[in-house]
């Protein structure tokens, strides 16, 4: 059974366990069997989300189809496939289902990217492609996603395909992997801002936005201050800012600055403990005459181990904003790598065998909301334990 703790649990709040996820299940499927417009998909699709959180050692389709009680994969494949039913209007009840359960006025959007390793040349946008899952150029698919934060938990709300440029200058590849026509070539960090017009249009609570180097570019930065979003996002060493009246890149930054601009702080706790490094920040000339309350910095991050290691961070935000408080931010960032953890080892998300593009977008869409489930949980355990109450996850 999938387990919201690390350590195995007695008999008995196991059983518990696996009675509140079936509750939590039975509401979420009430919010999303609309978009199943068929009795036999939408039954078809609870059970599959039931297979999910189950502890079955792998969540395809010939596993998957066993715990269904099928014979084969075929009804597991026509769900993902060919089945009557909205994916995106699932993903929209996905975000409301998480906004409802995590979302908080300091909530936080984190967008990355994860690998999906696969064989053959047939999935749609598989490309040998640098994957961090793998750490190296592989065969694989690109997912990006969106992640949202808050003081209660976290979890996914958005997803979107990666298409190397191969795929879409191929029109007849696309077809043959269900790719629709107006889809065409799209960046990493373009996907990612598509997905935040998705969110900001909804009007959720979300006061800052975290992102790797990928999606510290000009027009993504312009997009999120256009929404009056405040933002940590990372940048390459090579990135240029205004110093002095002329441009010089961040990796020379740190040379600029005196030794007791350096300050230790703990970007969140990791496995063993705090992540301790050393942080400077520096003010950066406004880039417009307009009168702004917010104002925009450069944040340096050091080893403490070795000060050659360095990351660099383009900041938007209140000119009173803390140092403490961006550090908190940038380091925020792996709650979406934890994510990917959970996500994969707990409810399959990289486990499908499915090729065409609408069933990788159903396959996820799903495999994020058994993962949501279990973040709100989560949420709900860590509330009763701060107040004091026995949770019935705890005892029963």
């Amino acid at each position: 059974m999938t387990s919201t703790k690390q350590d195995k649990e007695p008999k008995e709040q196991q059983e518990d366990l696996l009675q509140q996820i079936k509750e939590e299940l039975t509401k979420l499927q009430a919010r999303i069997g609309p978009r199943f417009r068929r009795a036999e998909v939408r039954q078809r699709a609870h059970r599959f989300l039931e297979g999910l959180l189950t502890d079955i050692p792998r969540k395809n389709g010939w596993q998957m189809a066993e715990h269904l009680g099928e014979s084969g994969p075929r009804g597991v494949q026509r769900l993902l496939g060919e089945a009557d039913w909205d994916e995106d209007a699932v993903r929209d009840e996905l975000r409301t289902y998480v906004l409802e359960s995590l979302g908080d006025t300091e909530g936080l959007l984190v967008m990355d990217e994860t690998g999906f390793l696969k064989k053959g040349k047939r999935s749609a946008g598989v490309a040998r492609q640098y994957s961090g899952t793998a750490g190296r150029r592989e065969n694989s698919q690109i997912g990006v996603f969106l992640l949202y934060a808050s003081q209660k938990g976290y979890a996914f709300i958005d997803r979107e395909l990666y298409l190397p440029e191969e795929w879409t200058s191929d029109r007849v590849r696309c077809r043959e992997a269900g790719i629709p026509e107006e889809r065409g070539f799209a960046t990493k960090g373009e996907l990612a801002q598509q997905m935040l017009a998705r969110a900001f249009a909804t009007g959720l609570p979300v006061n800052w936005v975290a992102g790797d180097t990928i999606y510290g570019y000009d027009e993504l930065r312009l997009f999120l201050q256009g929404h009056q979003k405040n933002y940590v996002l990372a940048v390459p060493e090579t990135h240029l800012v205004w110093i002095r009246g002329e441009p010089q890149p961040v990796g020379l930054l740190a040379a600029l600055l005196p030794k007791a601009s350096w300050v230790m702080l703990a970007a969140g706790e990791g496995g063993k403990g705090p992540r301790l490094y050393e942080w400077a920040w520096l003010q950066l000339p406004e880039e417009t005459d307009i009168p702004s309350e917010k104002k925009h910095w450069v944040l340096l991050r050091r080893s403490l181990s070795d000060p050659s290691e360095r990351a660099y961070y383009r900041v938007y935000a209140p000119a009173n904003t803390p140092l403490a408080e961006l550090v908190r931010i940038a380091g925020s960032r792996w709650r979406i790598e934890e994510g990917y953890e959970q996500a994969k080892g707990e409810v399959g998300l990289d486990q499908y065998e499915v090729r065409g593009y609408r069933a990788w977008y159903r396959h996820v869409t799903l495999a994020l909301l058994a993962h949501a489930v279990l973040a709100v949980l989560r949420a709900q355990i860590n509330a009763q334990e701060k107040k004091g109450e026995p949770s019935r996850h705890a005892s029963r």
